[in-house]
């Protein structure tokens, strides 16, 4: 047994998977899968359950996992005792971020964070909560904070906050009444998301509710960015969709007024991770500060 094996064994089961372990490592996923083996041949026993799109820990593995991390944290501290940065304070924490984030004082999480951890870097990459999703769910990352609905598959999920989801128009006839699904048909519509289409989470809300009343919701333009989308209302060319938030933070447009819908949708915001892993130190230290930062962010959003 060697600490190398125990170092790829905790890395695996701390990702979720040999590929993203070798990402972390600097190494090929061969010779993390093989590594891993070696020492389940020592052992006698199958650490993981392989299959499906992921490792899972095994009861032995889960036994077994707390004595690999406390020799990998022991050699940890004997490097750092003669001056050598620990493999924990050089691993970059990585967290996926829906792609409105920065509306949602993400930078507060971040500041909150890095203040508690100075030693540490951290990555917030912002995209679409499917894209997000899935990449918690192939081991790429270990948390993400999601836009509601994603696919659940082996992922848990803890929510955390909600925001209404409004319509804004530059013409005020529009936003005089709260918006029924019938009249947001019967103007062009821009949306954005383009990359993604009816399998962003809002658009997805938005298709379910348009087809119980039987109504096609056909956009007149599609384009990436939220504010794309705001620029292109204030030029008249159609309404567009945006949570409250983005409309408070970013600022409407001159002549551009905002309306909730008649029978209100809102983007329900949650944490995710895989079901069953071990998230790493970092990783962990961080979603431990995102039930507070979530907290700040709902009182504000009342």
């Amino acid at each position: 047994m060697t600490l190398q094996q125990l170092v790829y064994f905790r890395t695996a089961a701390a990702l979720g998977s040999f590929n993203a372990a070798a990402r972390a490592l600097h190494c090929t996923q061969p010779a993390v899968s093989e590594q891993v083996r070696q020492l389940e041949r020592e052992l006698g026993v199958a650490l993981f359950a392989r299959g499906g799109r992921g490792l899972t820990l095994t009861s032995a593995g889960r036994a077994f996992l707390g004595h690999a991390e406390r020799v990998a944290e022991a050699a940890d501290d004997a490097l750092a005792s003669v001056g050598r940065r620990t493999a924990a304070r050089r691993r970059v924490v990585t967290i996926g971020t829906f792609r409105n984030a920065p509306y949602y004082d993400i930078a507060g999480l971040a500041g909150r964070f890095c203040a508690a951890h100075p030693d540490r870097r951290l990555q917030l990459p912002g995209q679409n909560s499917a894209d997000v999703a899935t990449a918690v769910r192939g081991g790429d990352i270990e948390a993400g904070i999601v836009v509601l609905p994603v696919d659940d598959r082996v992922l848990d999920v803890q929510p955390l906050f909600r925001d209404e989801v409004l319509v804004l128009s530059a013409d005020p006839e529009r936003t005089r009444v709260p918006m029924s699904i019938e009249r947001l048909g019967e103007a062009p519509l821009i949306l954005y998301d383009a990359s993604h289409g009816f399998d962003d989470p809002t658009r997805r809300q938005l298709a379910a509710r348009a087809q119980e009343a039987g109504v096609v919701l056909a956009p007149r333009i599609e384009v990436e960015h939220v504010e794309t989308a705001f620029q292109l209302v204030a030029l008249g060319l159609g309404d567009t969709i945006a949570a409250r938030a983005v409309t408070r933070r970013a600022g409407l447009p001159a002549g551009v007024s905002a309306v909730s819908l008649a029978e209100p949708i809102h983007d329900s915001f949650a944490l995710v991770t895989r079901r069953g892993a071990q998230l790493s130190p970092g990783t962990h230290a961080l979603v431990d500060l995102v039930a507070d930062w979530a907290e700040s962010v709902a009182a504000q959003l009342v």
